[in-house]
């Protein structure tokens, strides 16, 4: 029988696992595409379709069934006592922890690990209801409280070799070459097939924990694997070549977007007679040349040009964001269409609804789609910060648009694979203690080492999660991509497929990790091929390791004062 008598902590609970899986999709989903949008692949709008679409499917269709209760194995079953209300009251507060930490990091555009989060709510609820014998702080099999901080050392690190070594591929096999756009063409089919295997294998492995793929015979995941690589290849061949060929090598500028399923025909179409005199290849450019010192390569020095031209990014920046308050076409529109005689009129009900309440309605719902990243990145935090972002994408090189243009479809499949599998398995870290809770709640009974996670509680999850990242992922985008290091399609394809790697390895031997930890270290190995460890903005990569390593003793202490108050509290 449902316990009635704690409704309102299957309340708190629901509510607060809302505010969760929101700031998950604010806080991580930001990890898969923030590099896309950083280096222009998609728009901010673009890019919260494709989340929403990947992220919604992969939490629904192939997200885990069941989770587990005591998250990993951290606190052992035996500290709640056998006693289901004990157990509902731990999982609420630390759900209630986990969400308010992210809510405050997400705030001060910390990106932070969510899975960390959860995962030391548990720690404190545990030490508060068992005492400091009930967590598991050795390795255990790499379920222990000692993998959490290897993790923070082991995921960056990783990464970081990951993103060297296939960034050094595409730089000295693609870019530096004399014709870098003939060698992106060539050697496209085998990158397609690299990446294809890749994010079959994130697919099978840490994407699809209610399929249990990873269970199937190892000549049949190999086979699925291989097959499934050659078929996305084979894809490339005949559709993305002829495609992009046309777009990038005839400069053919009335190729639309769906020219491309017509494939092979397009190796005979014929190039308009005017062609190459309109530029259409989109410029990824993040900065431009006259920002430099012109004579050195270097970036210009204090007081010059180009920090001038850094103030002038922050006032612009300011400028958009009081336009965005204060529009002056809503404004002339309402002038337009001036109020006349009572207000309750029929006609002055409308002039209401559609120039006074409706434009602000829906500048509230799109702000955070709408939001201009490039800008927010390069305005930094003042005028020193502007600069010091400035100076370190000075010393990144940036290659031509034709041949960024081809990676920009890596990149975007690449994170779109990322994003599935993120929905799939990162949507348990909102959902999973409230499955918990749901479950003691509704049953009355103990929950098991194994909880079963109803299809609705995922769609609750993934809805939040993905509404986070639309209205307020700007927040942390804002202070990846671009600010660490300059962004492009090549190095943000070699970023994220790094990042995929790191993940999949990770999750073979046990080795607990972060998705934000694999992006910011493979962001640094990237940065790092740029042969000058200044192109790298330390400042903001010593900020984002400070919120790490602060998530555990905060959360675990937050959840654990929480817990041991409301339990030790006096009563009648």
């Amino acid at each position: 029988m449902p316990l009635h008598h704690w409704d309102y902590l299957f309340a708190i609970g629901t509510i607060f696992a809302g505010l969760d899986a929101y700031m998950i999709g604010a806080n991580d989903v930001a990890n898969s595409f923030a590099t896309s949008v950083s280096s222009k692949s998609l728009t901010l709008k673009q890019a919260c379709m494709a989340a929403a679409v990947m992220e919604f499917l992969g939490a629904v269709l192939v997200g885990a069934r069941v989770t587990s209760t005591i998250k990993d194995g951290i606190v052992k079953a035996s500290a709640f006592q056998d006693n289901a209300g004990v157990q509902l009251l731990a999982f609420t507060c630390a759900i209630v922890a986990s969400s308010t930490w992210l809510s405050i990091a997400t705030r001060y555009s910390w990106p932070v690990s969510t899975t960390y989060s959860i995962v030391s709510a548990v720690i404190g609820v545990g030490i508060a209801a068992g005492g400091w014998q009930a967590p598991s702080w050795g390795w255990n099999g790499g379920k222990g409280i000692a993998t959490i901080f290897a993790g923070l050392g082991i995921a960056p690190g990783i990464a970081g070799g990951f993103g060297i070594v296939i960034y050094s591929l595409v730089k000295f096999g693609v870019l530096v070459r004399e014709d870098p756009t003939r060698w992106a063409l060539f050697t496209a089919p085998i990158v397609f097939f690299t990446v294809g295997a890749i994010c079959t294998m994130a697919i099978i492995y840490k994407g699809s924990p209610s399929l249990g793929l990873k269970e199937l015979p190892k000549g049949t995941l190999a086979a699925a694997i291989v097959g499934s690589a050659a078929v996305v290849a084979l894809l490339s061949i005949i559709f993305w070549l002829p495609f992009v060929h046309a777009r990038v090598v005839k400069k053919d500028y009335t190729i639309r977007w769906y020219h491309f399923f017509i494939g092979p025909l397009l190796w005979k179409r014929p190039a308009p007679e005017d062609a190459g005199t309109v530029q259409f290849v989109p410029d990824y450019h993040v900065r431009e040349v006259n920002e430099l010192d012109g004579a050195t390569g270097a970036p210009a020095h204090e007081g010059s040009d180009s920090e001038r031209g850094d103030e002038k990014d922050s006032k612009i920046y300011e400028t958009q964001q009081e336009a965005t308050v204060n529009p002056s076409n809503l404004a002339a529109e309402v002038e337009r269409h001036p109020i006349e005689g009572p207000w309750i009129l029929p006609k002055n009900l409308f002039i209401i609804a559609r120039y006074h309440v409706y434009p602000r309605i829906h500048k509230v719902l799109t702000h955070g789609t709408s939001v201009d990243i490039h800008e927010l990145q390069r305005a930094g935090d003042g005028v020193k910060g502007s600069a010091r972002v400035a100076a370190a994408h000075a010393r990144a090189k940036q290659y031509p648009n034709d041949t960024e243009h081809l990676y920009s479809f890596l990149q975007v499949f690449t994170a779109c694979v990322a994003s599935f599998a993120h929905g799939a398995n990162d949507v348990s870290n909102a959902i999973g203690p409230f499955s918990v809770i749901y479950h003691v709640w509704s049953s009355g009974e103990l929950s098991g080492s194994r909880t079963p996670v109803p299809v609705w509680a995922l769609a609750f999850g993934a809805g939040m999660l993905v509404l986070g990242l639309a209205t307020y992922g700007y927040n942390i985008m804002a202070v990846l991509g671009n600010r660490i290091t300059l962004h492009s399609p090549s190095r943000g394809f070699s970023m994220e497929l790094a990042a995929s790697i790191t993940v999949i390895l990770a999750s073979q031997y046990g080795i607990p990790v972060s998705t934000t930890m694999c992006i910011v270290g493979s962001t640094i190995g990237v940065s790092l091929c740029n042969g000058d460890w200044r192109a790298t903005n330390w400042r903001a990569i010593g900020w984002i390791f400070l919120g790490w390593v602060l998530t555990v003793p905060i959360v675990a202490t937050a959840s654990g004062c929480l817990m041991g108050i409301i339990l030790n509290a006096p009563h009648f």
